[in-house]
């Protein structure tokens, strides 16, 4: 029980903290609203309400919103492909990581903007450069943390997954996705909020 009444003290603790930071953040909005006295440059928090309703409601809107979505599904599905397939094989062969790596390190370091005229060129207008940049910022948060993941893992557990007769396929799918999947899933998170700031 007490450990129950400390769960649900915690999370009230945090429903009251998110509220004030809601409110502190909406108070300083309206106030440098006012102080700006220009509905272009700072809308205040009602009128940008007024305006989200609105726009929830418009069938263009929605539309575009669902045209995004796709974009973003398609870029972040080829990243997670690309980079989880990567990510495995150079975390687990170091023969990989050398050959794989300087090439990675090399490209990783092309601001995203730098590819914009290059993906027009290649892909012509349309969803192909979207998608393409969005996959390109989102396979490195997931090469890298699955490469960490696949790396931390102690050769302990792939001696003892031989021991018991386990094969390189019952390796993989028992010992290594498991044990690499928190890993995996904070480079998602990354490349989903990278993908999102890379929709243009």
């Amino acid at each position: 029980m007490k450990k129950e009444d400390a769960r649900r003290h915690a999370r009230r603790k945090q429903i009251l903290c998110n509220i004030i930071t809601f409110a502190t953040v909406v108070l300083i909005w309206q106030l440098a609203a006012t102080a700006y006295k220009s509905d272009l440059l700072l809308p205040p928090p009602w009128k940008t309400a007024k305006a989200f309703f609105f726009a929830v409601h418009d069938p263009d809107t929605l539309k575009n919103l669902l045209l995004t979505l796709q974009r973003v599904t398609i870029g972040f599905g080829i990243a997670l492909c690309a980079g989880m397939s990567l990510g495995f094989l150079m975390g687990y062969s170091k023969t990989a990581m050398q050959l794989i790596d300087p090439v990675l390190g090399t490209v990783r370091q092309v601001p995203i903007m730098a590819w914009v005229p290059l993906t027009i060129v290649w892909f012509g207008l349309g969803d192909g450069p979207t998608v393409f940049l969005i996959a390109m910022v989102g396979v490195f948060p997931i090469l890298l943390n699955t490469v960490a993941g696949v790396q931390s893992i102690s050769a302990d557990y792939y001696n003892a997954a031989r021991t018991m007769g386990a094969g390189p396929w019952s390796i993989f799918k028992d010992v290594m996705v498991p044990a690499a999947m928190p890993d995996i899933l904070t480079g998602m998170r990354l490349a989903v909020s990278a993908g999102w700031m890379s929709v243009i």
